[in-house]
């Protein structure tokens, strides 16, 4: 695998981009489809991620087969085929519908720095994942997630805390998602040995 930098995303084969932006040290699994989209730094998708009209911070790790803003169709017509919106794909002579697709991109999924969202997971438009928050493998996420919580489940629900509420607060608060590549480097071991508390204790927060 090429080696992750801050010059611009891994794509791996098969992907389809679409008017997205990506920051340092990305990576985008094969086969993955991302339109209408923003990573933060360091977040990464693993294999056929399919994410659309979403934003995510930095240091997201989204899994496998995990779907991102998973689009609607209109429920209050007569049809909910998308030839009502994709009409063009059907007769010469009938236009798309613009304004449906503006609708649907403005219904974006926000997801904060340092979450993890397991294989297979459904996030849906107008969800926000605080910081922190962890999503099980197979769940789907109809709502808000608060900082540093794991849901789990179809819709998902709460099954614990990842950090005390009290610990939860410092790290947004040390907001160490922020630091500069050396800082981040400087305190690798110390990420990998200490708890967050005591990594709290040692960095401030």
């Amino acid at each position: 695998m090429p080696r992750l930098s801050d010059h611009g995303p891994v794509i791996h084969e098969g992907c389809a981009i679409a008017e997205s932006r990506f920051g340092r040290f990305c990576e985008v699994g094969q086969g993955s489809r991302i339109a209408q989209s923003e990573f933060g730094d360091y977040s990464y998708c693993d294999r056929f991620a399919d994410i659309a009209n979403a934003s995510i911070g930095k240091f997201a790790n989204i899994a496998s087969y995990t779907r991102i803003g998973a689009t609607d169709h209109p429920l209050e017509t007569a049809a909910c085929h998308h030839f009502l919106y994709r009409s063009a794909d059907y007769w010469e002579d009938a236009e798309d519908d613009p304004a449906f697709f503006a609708h649907r991109r403005s219904r974006r999924a926000r997801i904060g720095h340092d979450t993890w969202l397991g294989h297979n997971c459904m996030i849906k438009p107008e969800v926000t994942l605080g910081h922190g928050a962890v999503v099980a493998a197979g769940a789907v996420v109809t709502k808000d997630v608060a900082p540093y919580t794991i849901v789990a489940g179809t819709p998902a629900r709460v099954l614990r805390r990842r950090q005390p509420a009290d610990i939860a607060e410092r790290l947004i608060a040390l907001a160490w998602w922020d630091w500069s590549h050396a800082e981040l480097r400087a305190a690798l071991e110390d990420f990998r040995a200490l708890t967050a508390a005591a990594f709290l204790e040692k960095h401030g927060g």
